[in-house]
């Protein structure tokens, strides 16, 4: 009677657990969540090889990430300290990344379209595709591993082959962020970044050299130890 009565409770306890949720007599295509760390879905603290359905939000913590997988769709992969709301069908992912940063891979035949605050990254679903999205700086950048994926930002449209990345927005002021790589995801510097760090180290160089100038023309680097003066200090 003991046992009985303790798998009553346990039933109980879990049907109001999905009904708190919303999961509870849910139908329709669903996906398979795999988490490290702490993560929420729709709010609810979520645990891995629970079952996500379409239109739920989930968000990650702090050193944190999850996993859906959608079966022949593919997978959606949220990073730390995101949040993303998503839809699916039998035939297209759909998202909107609210913050943070995700990884989106597709199947030949499964359509994508992931919106950010600054435009809509859209995935030719003739083609399997995999790209990632980065929102954590105030702007949207993605880069594209592999497929044919398009940024649309108001009336512009990138076409962002695999092995390219483009941005839309502006970056916060002050943003202390960091990218991903490309190849695990962002990456490469951008021409006018290299341009940048160019022209800063070139400042820099000229500057020690007028300073020697200045004392007598006299220039020593010679010695035993050599100062490497840092160009961003």
């Amino acid at each position: 009677m003991a046992f009985c009565l303790a798998i009553a409770i346990l039933s109980v306890y879990s049907m109001v657990s999905l009904a708190s949720t919303g999961q509870l007599g849910r139908t329709g295509p669903s996906g398979e969540l795999s988490v490290s760390g702490q993560v929420t879905v729709n709010g609810q603290n979520a645990i891995s090889g629970a079952t996500v359905f379409s239109d739920s939000t989930i968000a990650t913590g702090q050193n944190s990430s999850a996993i859906v997988s959608l079966g022949k769709l593919g997978r959606v992969e949220l990073l730390a300290a995101s949040s993303m709301r998503i839809t699916f069908n039998e035939n297209s992912i759909n998202g909107s990344l609210e913050s943070g940063r995700a990884r989106i891979s597709t199947m030949a035949g499964t359509a994508a379209n992931i919106t950010t605050k600054d435009g809509a990254v859209i995935a030719d679903s003739s083609v399997a595709s995999a790209f990632s999205i980065d929102t954590e700086c105030g702007n949207t950048i993605i880069a594209t591993q592999s497929g044919n994926v398009a940024l649309h930002a108001g009336e512009k449209v990138q076409q962002v082959a695999a092995g390219q990345d483009a941005t839309a927005g502006q970056a916060a002021p002050g943003t202390r962020c960091t990218r991903l790589t490309r190849g695990d995801t962002f990456g490469h510097i951008s021409g006018g970044a290299l341009a940048a760090l160019i022209a800063a180290a070139g400042g820099a160089i000229v500057a020690v050299i007028l300073a020697g100038r200045s004392n007598d023309n006299d220039l020593n680097f010679g010695g035993s130890s050599v100062i490497v003066v840092s160009p961003t200090k």
